[in-house]
Parts: C-alpha cells; structure tokens; sequence
C-alpha cells in the first residue's frame, strides 16, 4: 500500500475533523491553529480532510464533547459526503468515544489515537515498536467494544493499524493487560541496556547532546547536516520516530555523541510520555539540550512553550540547554527577530538546509561540552607512526622532541583520549584551564645526546 492508510477500495480515508472552542477562554486563533495542526497529522497519517466543524460551547458535554444536536448535524454532513473516520481535536472519554461512534456510525477517533497511529507506522526498531504498542494499549484498553469491531485486523485504516497487540484487543480486558505487563517487563530490559550503554559512554568520556523540537523543526535535517547521518527527512509532522545516535567532531578536536529525538507536540499524550521513557532517557541524561525552533513558524514562541511543558514533565527543563533558530533562510532579510533574542540571547541562528550558521553553532556546542583538558608527557616509539599521526589527530602538540628511538610530545589531551595513550604516557596528566585551543608550538631542536 506503499505506506498511506486505505480503505478497502484501496483510496485515502475520507477524514472530516471536530473541534471545540470554549466560549469563556476566547481562544478563537488557538482552536484554528489547533486544527490546521490536526489536518496536517492526517495527511502525515496517509488520510485526506474532506470536511471540518468547530463547536463553541460553555463546557465539554460529557456524553458526546460537542453535544448530541451539534453531533447529529455533523453526522449528517459526514454521511453525505461518504466520511470513512471523523477525528477530534481532543482526547475523548471512554463513554464518549463509544457514544459518538453510535451518533456518526462510522470510526471516530481521538487527537491521542492518531498519534499514535502515526507513530505505528513511523516505528522501525524493536525498542519503538514495543513503545508504541504499549501506548496503544493503554489508550485502547477502556475504550474496549465491539460496536464497530474496528479495532479488527480486517478493517484497517488510520487508528487501527494491525500488530500482535492489536490482534489481541478484541479478545477480553485480561489477555490485554497481560501482553502490556510482558511490554513493560520487555521495555525494562531495553532501559537497562541503555544503563550499560550510558555507563560505557561515561567511560569513554563522550559528552552527549541531544537535539529536541517541536516536530517538523528541522532536527533531522540539523543531525545530517552535522553528522551525515543519513537520517529521513520529509516535511511531515513525525516523518521520524526512531532515535539516532552519531559521534560529532567538533573544531576544537574534541569528539562528542549528537542523538535526534521524536519531536514534540502540543496536547503531546500523556501515555506517550510515559511509554516513550526509555527513549527519552536520552534527553533526561543529556550534557546539552539543542532546542531547534523552527523560526519561521507563525506560532514559532507557542510550540517552544508546548517543548519546554514537555521537558518539564520528564524533568529535564533544568538541563543546561542552546536554543538554536531554524530556519532563518525563510524569514526576510534572513533575521531573526530582536524578540526572540531578548529571551534568548545566546542563541544561534541557523539553516540545517543551506549550511547557515553551522560553523558559529559547533563553537557554541563546544563551548558548552569543553571538559578540563588534561596535559601528559608521552614517549612513542618511531615506528608506531600511526599513533603518532593519532596524537596529532585527536590532540593539542604544544611541544615536541625527537630522540633516536622515540618521539616526545607534550600535549593537551582530552579525558576521553587517556587511556589509548596511556601506555605511553610518562608525565602526567595535569589539569588544564579550559579556554582557547592552542596553537601547536614549532618543533623543538632535537638533542644531541638520545635517552
């Protein structure tokens, strides 16, 4: 099906969208954006928005969000116009789930189960498929019913996409739990793994940074443009899902791990969050956040409130963090506006697409990651050439002598360095401030008497 959701005549789901506007929060722009928002994760999900319908209301009616006269209505206009799935721009109730499906006699879904749909069909690895899974679940677990079986392999569509777990929704509430008890233990041997993962990360002494956003910011793009990852990128919301790890040279030599991370979401639910945990340790124990903003965006200041709620419900808001503004080739004059840095005035402006600005961001993330240099004396042996080129490679030679068996240097070494050289190392280490690299010193005359 080349990857877009269908119905069974093999043509996109017809989608027709739902929202409420209360009347007393006067949030008119933020319901249409909202929604704009929601067409957008439909054609990411592989539908086509045929129709929308804003109710204002004074309060969310319990049994059918939007009210039973204002539903029926709707529901007219969806049979009229051969609507497959209507979407709401909420998470519904259990009760109401069940109730408006008997109102509109097709599929309803929630802003939370497309979602999550999305992300069933962007998972690649294990790790991502038993995350989602999971969510899925947990979502789907009290809403269970048979009304409409369309939680069956057979239907198909957007929110319904198959899978072992899904298989089983139909089959009674304690055969559900215990395949989310079993994905739970599962994803537990994953969090450890990233434990001894982490653990060895610390051992080389590879700080980490981990690129965060709103989707569609630009991460992926910044990750290839830094790392050459190879990473997907397309203009959708979600187009990746997995987590991608890459070591980054930075100018001053030193190496670090960059990692893309699923973007961010307003009205993100809070069930991902939770299942997502085990890959948003890689934020939680990040050395630098990299928030990427898509500058250009109208609402560029709101999606970096909606990243900044989600970094706090992790507890990682408190993370020493760059803001980067992406994007810049799309704004006139290619500037940013002076708003934008009196909130943020070390931020950086750049383009991951045309290369604006990399340079300035790669000084910045190495300001950031600096650890104490340390300085050693080593002696190498002429022949191990190779080392000698590496010391070159990964170090500061500030000063070097020449013997007639070894060569010695005296270099400036980062932590993560010491224990390749270690055999050779004769003096040392000593720690060094840290600050501007320096410059290799000219080689010193070699002595007439050898050691």
């Amino acid at each position: 099906m080349n990857g877009l959701i269908e119905t069974l005549d093999r043509r996109p789901e017809r989608v027709f969208l739902v929202a409420a506007e209360l009347k007393h929060q006067g949030n008119g722009w933020q319901t249409r954006d909202s929604l704009d928002e929601l067409a957008q994760l439909v054609v990411s999900a592989g539908g086509q928005v045929v129709g929308e319908g804003i109710q204002k209301v004074e309060s969310l009616h319990p049994a059918t969000f939007i009210g039973r006269g204002k539903a029926e209505e709707f529901a007219a206009w969806c049979r009229q116009h051969q609507v497959d799935t209507v979407v709401f721009d909420d998470e519904l109730t259990p009760a109401q789930h069940r109730n408006l499906e008997k109102v509109f006699q097709c599929k309803v879904l929630d802003r939370t189960a497309l979602i999550l749909e999305i992300f069933a069909q962007r998972a690649r690895t294990r790790e991502g498929k038993l995350q989602v899974e999971l969510a899925q679940l947990q979502h789907l677990l009290p809403r269970l019913t048979r009304y409409w079986g369309h939680l069956s392999r057979q239907r198909g569509g957007i929110g319904v996409r198959g899978g072992e777990g899904e298989s089983q929704l139909e089959m009674d509430r304690r055969r559900v739990q215990d395949r989310i008890a079993r994905i739970e233990r599962e994803l537990e041997e994953v969090r450890r793994q990233r434990t001894l993962q982490r653990v060895a990360r610390k051992r080389h002494d590879y700080p980490l940074a981990s690129l965060v956003g709103y989707t569609n910011a630009g991460k992926s793009t910044l990750l290839n443009a830094l790392t050459g990852a190879g990473v997907l990128v397309e203009d959708k919301l979600f187009a990746t899902l997995d987590p991608t790890t890459r070591r980054l040279r930075l100018p001053t030599r030193q190496e670090v791990l960059i990692s893309d991370t699923v973007g961010f979401i307003r009205k993100l639910p809070h069930q991902l969050v939770e299942a997502f945990k085990a890959t948003l340790e890689q934020v939680t124990e990040a050395d630098l956040l990299l928030h990427v903003v898509d500058i250009s965006h109208p609402l560029a200041e709101e999606q970096m409130a909606a990243v900044d709620a989600v970094l706090k419900e992790i507890r990682a808001d408190q993370k020493p963090t760059l803001v980067v503004f992406n994007k810049v080739d799309r704004l006139p004059r290619q500037e940013v506006p002076a708003r934008f840095y009196e909130k943020h005035p070390h931020a950086v402006a750049i383009s991951a697409l045309t290369g604006q600005g990399l340079p300035t961001l790669l000084e910045e993330i190495a300001r950031h990651l600096r650890p104490a240099r340390q300085l050693v004396r080593v002696a190498i042996p002429h022949e191990r050439a190779d080392l000698i080129a590496r010391l070159h490679s990964v170090g500061q030679v500030v000063e070097r002598r020449y013997y007639p068996r070894t060569a010695r240097f005296k270099v400036h070494l980062y932590p993560q360095h010491l224990e390749e050289f270690a055999p050779y190392i004769v003096e040392g280490p000593e720690p060094v401030k840290t600050g501007p690299d320096p410059s290799p010193a000219p080689p010193a005359p070699t002595p007439v008497a050898g050691r």
